[in-house]
């Protein structure tokens, strides 16, 4: 049967009789028609719904303000069903937290290139910021501004320096956890150097060389920072590692995140970066989750299926909650 459509008045609302079947390959004309006429409400006495598309269809109508009259009881149950399926596919998805990543030095957002994409293809909204290591204030803001273009709430996640910036960025009401990869995790009023003084010095500070303002990691250093990668990797990690400013590390955090919001740290127990027993330390000073991985200070490269494990562990732990207000 061929889709009829007369125009009817009730009054002073305009309105649409539908009379035969509706089908896909016809919206775009009840569509038309609804918007010509000016129509506020379809009558469905006579009609009859052959395809998911125009049950969809309808429902739209319904959102955009349409009124639907006489419409069958089979029909409303259809698009009970199929809308309350779109609540529960919208409600699965935004109940997975997103995920915004924070690098260290020597590093930016290309750092987290074995984990973005696994996370992505399993639902996760996932964005890395990508500050300039000029000062920490700096850097915390642009970690805030990126985590303005992901829904709320999220997880911080902090490599090395990072964990500076999320321990400062993750106060924002927005952030419902926090994970910290070989990181530093100063308390309020203290530096990321603070704690770093009360550890033997590590070996890539003997392998950098400080030029125009900049703190430079010698082609050796990759070394201390990254051996357990393959040759390849480290040149690659060496060739793209960015120098922070040199007085970086004098940026004090006004606030502590780690104090009110769930934690979980990997310490990396083969650094020679940051010395794993301060990382033990600030893990344990924070309460955090803690995991160790038989790696070099970028965990996230040489062992990206153990920082997954970690960071999927977190995002159901906070998963279906709201962000925790300090």
């Amino acid at each position: 049967m061929t889709l009829r459509m007369e125009k009817v008045s009730t009054g002073r609302k305009p309105g649409l009789r539908l009379v035969g079947r509706i089908r896909a390959d016809e919206l775009d004309s009840v569509s038309s028609g609804i918007r010509v006429h000016g129509a506020t409400w379809v009558d469905l006495e006579e009609v009859s719904l052959v395809d998911l598309e125009s049950v969809r269809f309808l429902i739209s109508c319904e959102v955009a303000g349409v009124e639907l009259r006489h419409c069958p009881l089979y029909v409303r149950e259809w698009m009970t069903r199929e809308a309350n399926a779109g609540k529960e596919s919208i409600m699965s998805s935004h109940n997975k937290p997103s995920i915004v990543f924070a690098h260290g030095l020597w590093a930016d957002g290309s750092c987290f290139s074995k984990v973005i994409p696994p996370l992505q293809k399993e639902g996760y909204e996932v964005v890395s910021a990508q500050y300039g290591l000029d000062t920490t204030k700096e850097d915390v803001a642009t970690t805030l501004r990126t985590l303005g273009r992901v829904n709320s709430p999220a997880i911080l996640v902090g490599h090395s320096y990072g964990g500076s910036v999320i321990t400062a960025a993750g106060t924002d009401e927005r952030v419902a956890g926090l994970v910290y990869i070989a990181a530093l995790a100063p308390d309020a009023g203290e530096t990321s150097q603070t704690q770093q003084n009360n550890f033997p010095k590590t070996d890539v500070f003997s392998h950098i060389e400080v030029a125009d303002g900049r703190i430079w990691m010698l082609p050796d250093g990759v070394e201390c920072f990254a051996g357990d990668l393959s040759e390849e990797e480290k040149k690659l990690v060496w060739a793209t590692h960015y120098a922070p400013a040199l007085d970086l590390f004098n940026g004090k955090i006004e606030a502590a995140a780690w104090k009110t919001k769930p934690s979980w740290y990997i310490v990396a127990k083969n650094d020679r970066t940051v010395h794993p027993d301060l990382e033990r330390f600030l893990a344990k000073r924070m309460g955090a989750t803690t995991y160790e991985a038989d790696s070099s200070h970028v965990p996230m490269l040489s062992k990206p299926k153990l920082v997954l494990d970690v960071i999927r562990t977190a995002a159901k732990a906070v998963q279906g909650t709201s962000a925790v207000l300090t």
